[in-house]
C-alpha cells in the first residue's frame, strides 16, 4: 500500500527513525508544525501501519553478543510441515535476530548475534538437534561497516 508524503512527513519520519523518544512539541518545532499536527501525523502513521512499533536499540557489545554470524542453510526438504518445524526451531533461538527464505542456491539465511565461535557452536548444536538439515554454513563478520534500522524514505534515492 503506497502512501503519499509531503515534506513535513518526510522530515518527521527521518527524525523519528533516529530518535522516537522526542516529544510532539519538540518534533513540531523542528518540522515546522504545531504540536497537535505532529501528534496527529504520528498517530496516522501508526494507525495505517507505517510505524509498526517503537523500541530501544541496545548495544550488542554491552550484552556480550557483539559477533554477527550469517548462517546459510540448504535443504532437500520443502514441505509445509518441514518448513513449519524449521521456522519454529529457528525462531525459538534468542540469538536469531533475522531469518529469511531465499531465492537462488541458498534456501534460508539466518543472522545471529553471539559472543564468540563457541557460542555459535552451541546455537548450531541446538538447531540441528531440533530439525534435520542438509547443509549449514556460517560466515563470521569481521567488521560491521554499516548497520542502520532506518528505512530509505521517498526522495532518498540517488
Amino acid at each position: 500500500m503506497e502512501m503519499k508524503f509531503d515534506e513535513a512527513d518526510i522530515k518527521l519520519l527521518r527524525i523519528l527513525q533516529e530518535d522516537a523518544t522526542r516529544t510532539a512539541q519538540d518534533l513540531g518545532v523542528e518540522v515546522g508544525l504545531s504540536t497537535n499536527a505532529c501528534w496527529r501525523r504520528i498517530k496516522q502513521f501508526e494507525d495505517r501501519g507505517l510505524i509498526t512499533r517503537r523500541v530501544a536499540l541496545l548495544d550488542p557489545r554491552m550484552l556480550d553478543v557483539g559477533t554477527n554470524v550469517f548462517v546459510t542453510v540448504r535443504t532437500a526438504e520443502h514441505s509445509a510441515e518441514w518448513l513449519a518445524e524449521f521456522a519454529e526451531a529457528v525462531s525459538s533461538l534468542p540469538e536469531v535476530v533475522e531469518f529469511y527464505r531465499m531465492a537462488g542456491e541458498i534456501d534460508y539465511l539466518i543472522k545471529l548475534r553471539v559472543a564468540d565461535i563457541q557460542h555459535y557452536d552451541r546455537v548450531y548444536k541446538k538447531l540441528i538437534a531440533k530439525v534435520r538439515l542438509i547443509d549449514v554454513s556460517a560466515a563470521f563478520a569481521m567488521e560491521e561497516i554499516k548497520h542502520t534500522t532506518a528505512m530509505p524514505l521517498p526522495g532518498d534515492e540517488i
